[in-house]
């Protein structure tokens, strides 16, 4: 038992040692998806979090050079942590190219394996998302008290900015598609529109499916202004997925958020780029009981009257009561009832909770992709020959 995760208050659970030596603090939430466990641990919305995987057989393909999800590769990883059922086991995949525990070691990634993981499910289900602390010492030697008083006074998410540690430094642009088997990566070829893309955390599926969709994507840092992005001349404007407490990010990132909806321009955001634009538009966020992290939930599409199966990873939400006039919710998950998307009548904005860009889960949400290039090409034809949006 050379592990340890110690819950703030006082619980410790043992187990084998996996990843990195060392102890991280965090807060610990539950992934029920069945496959993609290293775009999940890549995923930069994870900042802050341990990960408790429910599904038994994490690592059993191995990990390879093409699923990893972090955009910005200057980044440390942004999770703190995964917690395991089962033994890493050797890979049996063809394209794998490492075992897990190795590469959880080359990213200083810290796990704990041999865990009742519906166990400690059941108990964030019922008691909410705790913070603790996950350690790895191979002498089995650990200061309970110490670890558990530090998990303690940990402050939370709630109210913590974590963008900055995920944001990419500098401006960039994007050219690389979605992946097709026996293909891998193919590289855009004339692209029809150019999208200004704001680095709160993305994942780069996000960037590919822009790109598929017939995108020239310039990427930013999450501390771009208004005039640093007309500077670019965009036909649209995303807003990404990140880490954190949206309020937090937001006051910095909301005020330019603002002035951004005032141009006119088709905007689309997705995860923490939703809740921005909620707020922006004068809604309130709140911290979940639970969150929502998997590749199972299903919500239902108010415009078209159809539901989708998708792919969630967050701890806030878009109080739905709060939405203002002139702000229609579009989705809504058939889990719980809150809110999933929303669109500003009037104008071709529109965001929503979850990742339809999916990495890993189902690919019924791509259409959103598409439903953004439709809102770009006939903003496009209702302006005058030569304008440019200020």
């Amino acid at each position: 038992m050379t592990a340890r995760l110690v819950l703030a208050d006082g619980t410790v659970i043992s187990g084998q040692g996996l990843g990195a030596t060392g102890s991280a603090i965090g807060e610990v939430c539950f992934n029920t998806a069945m496959t993609g466990y290293q775009e999940i641990l890549t995923d930069p919305s994870y900042a802050g979090q341990i990960i408790t995987f429910t599904f038994p057989h994490i690592g059993n393909v191995g990990v390879n050079d093409e699923d990893g999800e972090t955009s910005n590769l200057a980044a440390t990883s942004a999770v703190r942590g995964c917690v395991l059922r089962a033994p890493i086991s050797d890979p049996s995949n063809y394209r794998a190219t490492a075992h897990l525990d190795q590469w959880l070691k080359a990213r200083n990634i810290i796990a704990i394996g041999g865990i009742d993981t519906r166990a400690l499910t059941a108990l964030i289900r019922k008691q909410g998302m705790p913070n603790a602390v996950i350690a790895h010492e191979p002498s089995g030697k650990f200061d309970i008290e110490k670890m558990a008083a530090d998990a303690a006074a940990w402050p939370g998410l709630d109210g913590m900015d974590l963008v900055p540690d995920v944001t990419t430094g500098q401006s960039y642009t994007w050219d690389e598609m979605r992946w097709r088997w026996n293909v891998g990566y193919e590289r855009q070829e004339n692209p029809e529109f150019h999208v200004v893309a704001i680095d709160y955390g993305l994942k780069r599926n996000i960037l590919r499916c822009l790109a598929s969709a017939g995108c020239r994507v310039t990427v930013l840092p999450a501390t771009a202004t208004a005039t640093d992005v007309l500077e670019r001349q965009p036909d649209g404007i995303f807003l990404s997925n990140g880490p954190g407490d949206p309020a937090a990010t937001g006051t910095y990132a909301v005020p330019e958020i603002k002035k951004l909806i005032d141009t006119g321009l088709p905007m689309f955001g997705i995860c923490l780029g939703h809740q921005m634009l909620s707020l922006a538009l004068g809604a309130k966020t709140r911290k979940m009981h639970q969150g929502h992290h998997g590749a199972n939930h299903p919500v239902k599409d108010h415009t078209t009257g159809k539901v989708e199966i998708t792919s969630m990873n967050h701890g806030f939400t878009v109080d739905r009561e709060s939405l203002p006039d002139g702000v229609k919710e579009t989705h809504r998950s058939l889990f719980d009832g809150s809110n999933c998307g929303i669109t500003l009548e009037g104008k071709p904005v529109f965001s929503v909770q979850y990742h339809p860009e999916a990495s890993p889960g189902p690919q019924d949400s791509h259409y959103l992709f598409t439903r953004f290039m439709e809102l770009i090409r006939e903003h496009k034809r209702s302006m005058p020959a030569g304008s440019v949006a200020r």
